[in-house]
């Protein structure tokens, strides 16, 4: 156990120097920081001395090494946007893009592994046929779409639901949140529903296509065999199995909400780090583009090595020691 969480943190420990590499090169060839802080009419001995104070006269491995280490603690340089920190920047938002991924993956897996299951165990059947048909229809509609449909329904039509923004909010130090006042989660369900979409119909047709494979499996068949309710075949035995592959998605998928949730925070002007994101590109603002990078490929990390040691709570074959020079 120890040597494999050893392993997966060297990976990750390459996998987020790579990104911080990848990040790092923005600043060599995306925009000139030394005329987005000063302007076009700043002197050369201003742009100079800005260079040195930056670091950017130095050679190109040190100033990748002053990158990581800067990094490593947080600090990403000022926004040329709006000249503050990056760090205070993404402390702002990160709460709200959380909030909404952590809403829509809740609605994903509440409704898909659910009716997942039922399109598994009533294959054929009308409902069955239904459920599937609009699991389709949520992998095919484009995000953005299903975000102009809902915001036209329950907003223009119905009136029932804000359009934009993030609501009332609480805030506890530097964190803030929506979910303890009424009208913030009146402003978090359309965004929370539209982004869940897409992850709700993977899981839902994901889960179907498991649980098929696992009731045929020889072990359910001796679970029937010895008696045993159909209740207990189904979710002692089938569903159980099925959850390994469903945890490895839905692991990936909670990284991928926070990463890809740019689209819906744009449609909802939802106050995020995607929005904030999409901003920086409009500006050219590297150090918050390096930054937004660096910080989801540390979530992804992160949820790749949850997502691991999960498969241990979940499958025992995996907790069996292998002999030595076994394979």
């Amino acid at each position: 156990m120890l040597a494999f969480i050893l392993r997966r943190l060297m990976q990750a420990v390459i996998v987020m120097l790579t990104v911080a590499f990848i990040a790092f090169m923005l600043f060599q060839y995306v925009g000139d920081p030394v005329t987005s802080l000063l302007g076009q009419d700043a002197t050369q001995e201003q742009r100079v001395q800005l260079r040195k104070d930056l670091g950017l006269d130095q050679p190109f491995p040190v100033q990748f090494a002053n990158f990581v280490g800067n990094a490593v603690q947080g600090e990403f340089g000022l926004s040329l946007r709006q000249g503050r920190k990056v760090s205070a920047l993404i402390a702002e938002r990160f709460p709200a893009t959380l909030e909404l991924a952590l809403a829509a993956a809740f609605i994903a897996l509440a409704v898909g592994l659910p009716l997942g299951v039922y399109a598994a165990l009533r294959r054929g059947g009308f409902g069955s046929q239904l459920v599937m048909t609009l699991s389709l229809l949520g992998v095919s509609l484009p995000t953005f779409l299903i975000g102009i449909l809902l915001i036209l329904f329950f907003s223009v039509t119905l009136k029932w639901l804000p359009s934009f923004g993030r609501g009332d909010t609480v805030s506890f130090g530097d964190w803030s949140t929506g979910l303890l006042t009424v009208d913030g989660w009146r402003h978090l369900v359309l965004p929370a529903i539209t982004l869940s979409v897409f992850q709700l119909a993977l899981i839902l047709r994901l889960v179907r296509s498991e649980m098929l494979e696992v009731l045929r499996t020889d072990y359910v068949k001796f679970a029937r065999a010895r008696g045993l309710q159909d209740s207990a075949v189904y979710f002692g035995h089938a569903l159980k199995n099925t959850l390994v592959p469903v945890i490895t998605i839905t692991g990936l998928q909670l990284g991928a909400l926070i990463a890809f949730a740019i689209i819906t925070e744009t449609v909802f002007q939802w106050p995020g780090m995607g929005f904030l994101f999409i901003q920086a590109v409009q500006f050219a603002d590297v150090p918050v583009m390096a930054a937004y990078l660096c910080l989801i490929a540390l979530i992804f990390v992160i949820v790749n090595l949850v997502v691991d040691l999960l498969y241990f709570a979940v499958d025992p074959r995996l907790r069996i020691e292998r002999p030595a020079g076994g394979h």
